[in-house]
């Protein structure tokens, strides 16, 4: 019996490492106008952005399908293994819901829903540490047990160039945003407890504002663990050396083993827009 891994496509891992580690992605729903797709087929960054800025509005977003969901998971519950799925926080999406009612309806006790309380990378990093563990032959139930006692100590945060996005979907004023952009205002949009709040405001430029982000995160990337750190971005290529400047300093700290980056899904960046830049890790345990 094997444990299979899966997870909703807002963990943002892209098809490489979602290739690498051996996990299946459950597409949510991206709605414009009168058009539906599936998060991450056939539809970019840049057309979320173009489409949006052209009707003066975003994306709805939606849950994955119950369609979709048992076409990724049922072969795998027919074939007798384990399954894991991992979605987005509960208070964000349905998706969670839909999922335990199919895990109730179909899953035979074999397939174990996690609400990950996060979004983006912040739900990668828990994919990648259960597939590690899937990896090594552990069963469902240890590994379950572990990413719960994990989730507390993800940080996800992300910098976000401007509100026009999160105003456009009704998730902030439009006199915020307006005032955010006349004083060049950036805030730090963090997780926590499955929800998204602001921490803190940074003023300036893009690029300066994510270096002090960054440089802000020093205590706390100190006491992270070492595996993995993640750069997850909206950054359009015309303002890459935004992206590398986070990755040199990250570097230059010699903390970590490895630093992915990631193009943000679909659903990120239908409520965030360009210029939103994040850097996700797990704290140590104790």
């Amino acid at each position: 019996m094997a444990v299979r891994i899966f997870s909703d496509s807002t963990c943002d891992l892209g098809e490489e490492l979602a290739k690498r580690y051996a996990v299946t992605i459950i597409p949510l729903c991206i709605i414009m106008g009168e058009d539906s797709y599936f998060d991450g087929e056939g539809l970019g960054q840049k057309e979320i952005f173009r489409w949006s800025d052209e009707n003066r509005t975003t994306p709805k977003t939606a849950a994955f399908t119950e369609e979709r969901l048992e076409q990724a998971v049922k072969p795998a519950l027919e074939a007798g293994d384990d399954c894991i799925l991992f979605t987005i926080a509960s208070g964000m999406s349905s998706s969670y819901s839909l999922a335990r009612v199919f895990a109730e309806d179909e899953g035979k006790g074999h397939l174990h829903v996690i609400d990950s309380a996060n979004l983006s990378t912040g739900i990668g990093l828990l994919v990648i540490k259960a597939a590690e563990m899937a990896g090594k032959g552990v069963d469902a139930e240890t590994i379950v047990k572990e990413i719960e006692a994990a989730i507390p100590r993800v940080r996800a945060s992300f910098i976000i160039d401007t509100l026009t996005f999160l105003s456009r979907g009704g998730r902030c004023s439009s006199v915020t945003a307006l005032l955010a952009g006349t004083l060049k205002l950036h805030p730090e949009i963090v997780v926590k407890n499955g929800a998204m709040d602001v921490e803190k405001k940074y003023r300036g430029s893009l690029e300066k504002a994510v270096m002090k982000y960054v440089r802000d995160l020093e205590p706390a990337l100190r006491r992270a663990e070492a595996d993995r750190v993640f750069i997850t971005h909206t950054v359009q290529d015309e303002d890459r050396e935004i992206v590398e400047s986070v990755r040199d300093y990250l570097q230059s700290l010699g903390l970590f083993k490895e630093i992915l980056e990631t193009h943000a899904g679909g659903v990120v960046s239908s409520h965030c827009g360009p210029g939103t830049l994040g850097v996700l890790f797990v704290n140590e345990a104790g």
